[in-house]
């Protein structure tokens, strides 16, 4: 298989259907075998992608935030088990350890920070940093959403807290910490924690996020989305910038003991407990999440681990396979709306990096089938529906000869359309699951509606 002849092709169509704008890197044995770069990075399509443009990766962050405490902890500054009270007295959250902090089960309620995050930029018009969230906890006493060790919750919050511990440990800024303990002696120098939105762009090499409204990409200031300005000043969670070539380094400073032991390595590769003895994550997270990794093993490629990232307008994931020494690496930041290909893109690239040959990415307009328009016409009408749900069908009609759906999604109202991929099947650009009509009922996401 020549799988650089594959994987360049791969990103070529996908760029032209619009589903990909941005950097990748695959590597075998320390051999980079396909990288590249589509697209554009700014808002206005003057400046050309490049191969060592730097993205904002996310919560791929996380792995940089536990490694930073594992640091700490081969100094013997802090224990995975000390509690955060230790460090922090007047958190209301006595038994919850570091290690729970970086597993997500500590319990820790993440709505809290949203809210007085977002109240504080709506308000004071003041971007809060990390610190503001542990006077907020301790001034108004928010109790956990479960008990440490009870069950997994992913979280940021969590991993917010880990970083003012490192800070405090470490008598230094956290930015600091990550650069002159875990960024240089990797060798990645263009990575950096950045906070763009209060301190402005260091360079114009920054990928700028765009999401997709209405099939037209548009910045996310000025969409929906634009309250992710009240979150640039919180660290850990989020907020390394870097670019394909620094994480490929990070993957061979892992290996070559750099940065982190193997021993060291391999405790933040087993998956977290909970306190019935199941891993924590497991299923969600594949095996199980360790620290800052998502942890798979088969029986084919051994052991990989992993984590994405995901803002509006943005999208990475960075996976390294242990035991036959493979790693991916893929920034993207413009949103695409169809979310059947970019499953199919994702789905592809598994593919060629497992050794097998990949299906073709499609966009849910080449998947569409010549329609049997003769029964629409029974299709259309209001449908009865639960009371509540992430996504709730309220009515079918028919519009210029297509047919469209109208409901209820996260509580906003939407409407969208209904293209036909199967007998009586129709597919949403922007969702995975179909919708089935039978015997004057409406089938999705795993429930059935009755027509009224």
């Amino acid at each position: 298989m020549d799988k650089k002849a594959i994987i360049d092709k791969l990103y070529k169509e996908a760029y032209e259907k619009d589903i990909f704008n941005g950097t990748w890197l695959y590597a075998e044995n320390g051999e980079i075998v396909s990288k590249g770069a589509y697209g554009f990075r700014d808002f206005d399509d003057q400046l050309p992608m490049r191969e060592d443009t730097v993205f904002q990766l996310a919560s791929i962050t996380k792995q940089f935030t536990a490694a930073a405490v594992m640091l700490l902890v081969r100094e013997g500054r802090l224990s995975l088990d000390d509690t955060v009270t230790k460090f922090y007295p007047e958190l209301p959250y006595p038994e919850v350890t570091i290690r729970n902090l970086l597993t997500h089960t500590g319990g820790i309620p993440e709505s809290y920070d949203e809210n007085i995050i977002l109240r504080t930029f709506q308000e004071e018009h003041r971007i809060m940093g990390s610190d503001g969230i542990i006077r907020f906890l301790s001034e108004d006493g928010v109790e956990p959403c479960f008990a440490p060790g009870e069950r997994f919750e992913y979280t940021n919050g969590g991993y917010n807290l880990l970083a003012e511990i490192v800070a405090k440990v470490a008598g230094v800024p956290f930015e600091q910490f990550l650069k002159e303990n875990i960024f240089e002696p990797a060798g990645m120098p263009n990575t950096a924690v950045r906070h763009i939105w209060s301190e402005g762009l260091p360079n114009d090499n920054i990928a700028r996020n765009m999401v997709q409204v209405d099939g037209k990409h548009i910045r996310v200031t000025d969409s929906e989305d634009a309250d992710v300005v009240a979150f640039d000043g919180l660290n850990g969670d989020d907020y390394v910038y870097t670019n394909i070539f620094d994480m490929f380094n990070w993957d061979r400073a892992l290996r070559e003991e750099k940065v982190l032991t193997l021993a060291e390595q391999k405790i933040m590769y087993t998956p977290g407990r909970l306190n019935d003895g199941s891993p924590a994550g497991e299923g969600e997270m594949g095996d199980g999440y360790g620290f800052g990794w998502g942890v798979v093993k088969e029986p084919t490629f051994g052991l990989f681990v992993s984590h994405g990232g995901g803002m509006p307008g943005l999208s990475t994931w960075f996976q390294r396979f242990i035991d036959c020494d493979r790693v991916l690496v893929l920034l993207n930041c413009r949103e695409s709306e169809d979310v059947r290909a970019n499953f199919s893109l994702w789905k592809a690239i598994r593919a060629i990096i497992t050794d097998q040959e990949p299906e073709p990415v499609q966009v849910i307009e080449e998947i569409v089938k010549e329609p049997d328009t003769s029964k629409w016409a029974s299709y259309c009408g209001t449908y009865e529906h639960p009371e509540e749900g992430e996504f709730i069908l309220d009515e079918v009609f028919e519009k210029d000869g297509v047919l469209y759906a109208k409901g209820t999604e996260d509580g906003d109202e939407t409407e969208f359309r209904l293209y036909p991929i199967g007998d009586h099947e129709f597919g949403r650009k922007t969702a995975w699951y179909t919708f089935k009509f039978e015997d004057g009922s409406v089938t999705y996401n795993e429930i059935t509606c009755k027509k009224q």
